[in-house]
This record gives structure tokens, C-alpha cells and sequence, in this order.
């Protein structure tokens, strides 16, 4: 048995061009949509993730504006840029970007986002919602997560979930996505006394842990739908588990998941690669949230304005839920 590969790609691609559909079908309306990004200092894998969102923004029409803030910025200025951008009805998405210098309380930054224009889906206003089924604006890497489960166009009802981690962006959410299509759903995280047991009878298990490798293909259950959020750098291993050397006589590394993938992929049904699983649908749920927002906040100036017409159109493209 070999496990299919849930790769992101693809859905991604889909998702980004339906996007670019709504938000284009917006511009023409008189409301174009913007995204804005506040960033302290310069550390280059910021830097890398800001062109990422500015690259990707740029394809599906979305605005990108970067508020650059020095490197010795005070907590005050970083909310006082946040503020700005809270205020200004042109914006409609927000993101901050990490990591923040040590000194900065970055949850502190991320409450003050106005929840309405919570780009990531990480204020606590968004992710109370999802207890209540409101799936407007989600944890974007685990909405990514959820909507590669849902490509599967399998009835979820009573499957067996898993997930691996707790933290407030990827398990925890995760586990209420889940729990939607009425998964029963179990988290393990690092209190867990006996890992295996649980994720050995997993229809469904999403691991995002930052461990490489930790789950093996004994762990799994046969057939079961594995989807890695792992990033990790690890030695590159031969076919015999040994690690491969470079010509100076130093461990390869490579990218690697939390899930050992040449093993689970003999056991599961269905396998994310890494890279190429969650990640490329991770920035097209930004995306999606922005645009998502912008609906929303000229669906409220509608209402508060009654003079300013024109229908809008719904955002029920994409895989909404």
C-alpha cells in the first residue's frame, strides 16, 4: 500500500484564482480590496514572508501596503501603527509580522487588531466565533489544513481525529474545524502520556508539533488521512536510516514534517508532503481572509450608508463552509 499525496498546490492555485474573481468583481464595483503589513526592523526571513504575501497579493489584485517600523520601536508606536491602520477604511486586512523585537509584547499587538480586519484569524474575537461555527475568518494554516482534508470530498461524520499540538493558531482551531463535521476529536500534546495510543486508531491526524520525524509509521492507522504542518531541518537519511554526508564530510540537511513520510507513507491513505502540503495553501487563506473582510466591511458601510448603492456580490466561492 502506498499513501496518495494531499498535496497544496493545486487546491491552492484553484482557491487563489476564485479570489482573484471575487476581488476583481469588487474593484469593478467601486471597492477595491487591500491588505497591510506591519513590520519591525529587518530580519531576512521577514523580509522573505512580506515579498511572499506582496508576490501573492499582486496576483490576485489585492493591494499590499508595508508599514516598515524601525528596529527600536516602543510597544506604544507599534499600537499606534496598528490603530492607523485600524482606522483607515481603505485598509481591510491586517497582519503583523514575526517576529517582533523581544521588548514588544506581540499579542498584545496582535488584540489590538480591529477582529474585523484580522487577516491571520488570530484575534480571540475570531477564534471565539469558531466555537460558535462562524468560519468567516480562520487560523490560516489551520484552515489550509482543514479545507486539503475537505478536497478528499469525504463524509467526515464519526471519523476519529487527531490532532498533535494545542497552540492557538493550528491545534486548537484545528480541533474545532474538525469538530464542525462532527469528528470526534482527540489533542495530544506534550502532557500526553502515551502518544501512539492515541494516534494509532486516527481516521484523520493532523500533526503540528515542530518535532522532525516524531511520528512513525507504526503510529498510524492503516489508511488513515495524514496531514504534516511540520517544517523542520533534519540530516538527510539513506534507504538504510543512515545519515548521507556533503563532500566536506557534514550531515545533508534537509526539510522534513513532523511525520517520518517514507514510512507513513506505506501505512496512510493519504499523506501531505513536506514541502508542498500545507504551506502553499497557507498564504492563499490570507488571501482569502482579506478578501472575505472586505466583503464584510462594505456589506457594513452599506448599512450604515443607505445611500451608497449597488448590490455586492457573495463570497461563497472557494470551498466556504
Amino acid at each position: 500500500m502506498s499513501a496518495q499525496l494531499l498535496q497544496g498546490g493545486p487546491l491552492a492555485q484553484t482557491m487563489r484564482a476564485q479570489v482573484a474573481q471575487t476581488v476583481r468583481e469588487l474593484a469593478e464595483q467601486g471597492r477595491p480590496v487591500c491588505l497591510a503589513a506591519v513590520q519591525a526592523g529587518e530580519r531576512p526571513e521577514s523580509l522573505m514572508y512580506v515579498e511572499s504575501q506582496r508576490r501573492y497579493c499582486n496576483e490576485v489584485g489585492i493591494d499590499f501596503r508595508l508599514k516598515q517600523l524601525p528596529d527600536a520601536v516602543t510597544q506604544g508606536a507599534v499600537m499606534r501603527a496598528v490603530q492607523e491602520l485600524n482606522e483607515d477604511s481603505g485598509v481591510h486586512g491586517i497582519i503583523l509580522q514575526l517576529p517582533l523585537p523581544a521588548r514588544i509584547d506581540a499579542q498584545a499587538a496582535q488584540r489590538a487588531i480591529d477582529p474585523r480586519k484580522d487577516a491571520e484569524g488570530i484575534h480571540p474575537v475570531n477564534l471565539g466565533l469558531l466555537v460558535y461555527g462562524v468560519l468567516q475568518c480562520a487560523p490560516c494554516t489551520a484552515f489550509a489544513c482543514y479545507h486539503l482534508i475537505k478536497s478528499l470530498d469525504q463524509d467526515l461524520y464519526g471519523m476519529e481525529a487527531v490532532v498533535v499540538g494545542h497552540s492557538q493558531i493550528v491545534g486548537k482551531p484545528m480541533g474545532l474545524l474538525l469538530q464542525h463535521d462532527f469528528c470526534t476529536v482527540t489533542t495530544c500534546h506534550v502532557a500526553t502520556r502515551d502518544l501512539a495510543m492515541h494516534t494509532r486508531r486516527a481516521d484523520i491526524l493532523v500533526v503540528a508539533v515542530g518535532k522532525a520525524r516524531l511520528i512513525t509509521k507504526e503510529m498510524l492507522k492503516p489508511g488513515a488521512i495524514v496531514v504534516d504542518v511540520g517544517i523542520n531541518q533534519a540530516p538527510a537519511l539513506s534507504k538504510k536510516g543512515k545519515p548521507l554526508l556533503d563532500t566536506e564530510g557534514k550531515p545533508r540537511m534537509r526539510t522534513v514534517g513532523d511525520v517520518d513520510f517514507e514510512g507513513a507513507k506505506e501505512v496512510a491513505g493519504w499523506i501531505t508532503p513536506v514541502p508542498g502540503g500545507v504551506g502553499p495553501l497557507t498564504t492563499t487563506m490570507l488571501l482569502r481572509n482579506v478578501a472575505q473582510a472586505a466583503k464584510n466591511l462594505y456589506l457594513q458601510e452599506r448599512r450604515e450608508h443607505p445611500e451608497l448603492s449597488g448590490p455586492l456580490l457573495p463570497f461563497d466561492r472557494g470551498g466556504e463552509t
